[in-house]
């Protein structure tokens, strides 16, 4: 199997995590995150774009059915505050932002993305969140962790820690947008590599 990516091919290397075990680390993550906040109905769930709305979706799920308790869920697209805009594409598509509340202010908002990797995506979301107000507290809850940082950004809940070559990417699939639960690791085909 293999995938393309702009311009490069990659190459299926194994199956990280398959349908059962997404559904164990969203269950195990969704526990920190009550662990970690005692007002449940203080938070603010906020998937980015694109993977990380369904992850954020299946958390509040987990949270509802272990303590009843339905948290708030938007959604963040952070395109226009890419710091690689330019280099993305002529016509990039702008998917929305969108709050279940006016006010920012005195919530704790977790903001929920499929895989953490340089840090940039987090970035830009932590610049466009401040356009709408100041929270009380921001926390990342990412899936995966692989690692290669190029910020200082560190996840506060880590669904799986995944140390990877750069030569690697990482694949996320959710039911809700690829019609399966599984992650996936590629890596990247030189030009002398076979088909």
């Amino acid at each position: 199997m293999t995938k393309t990516a702009g311009n490069q091919r990659f190459r299926y290397k194994r199956t990280v995590l398959d349908e059962r075990d997404i559904s164990r680390t969203i269950r195990r993550m969704a526990g920190q995150l009550i662990e970690q906040h005692d007002d449940l109905e203080s938070l603010l769930l906020i998937g980015i774009h694109t993977r990380g709305v369904p992850l954020a979706e299946r958390l509040r799920d987990e949270i509802q059915k272990l303590e009843g308790v339905e948290v708030a869920l938007g959604t963040l697209d952070i395109t226009l505050y890419r710091d690689d805009l330019s280099t993305i594409a002529p016509q990039p598509v702008i998917k929305g932002t969108q709050f279940p509340v006016v006010d920012l202010d005195d919530r704790v908002v977790v903001l929920a993305d499929d895989v953490l990797y340089t840090g940039r995506t987090v970035r830009a979301a932590l610049d466009e969140l401040t356009d709408y107000g100041r929270p009380k507290a921001v926390r990342l809850a990412v899936l995966i962790d692989r690692g290669h940082r190029e910020l200082p950004i560190q996840a506060d809940v880590i669904g799986k820690t995944l140390p990877t070559a750069r030569s690697e990417t990482v694949e996320v699939a959710f039911k809700g947008t690829d019609g399966e639960d599984c992650v996936r690791l590629f890596e990247r085909q030189s030009d002398g590599d076979a088909a």
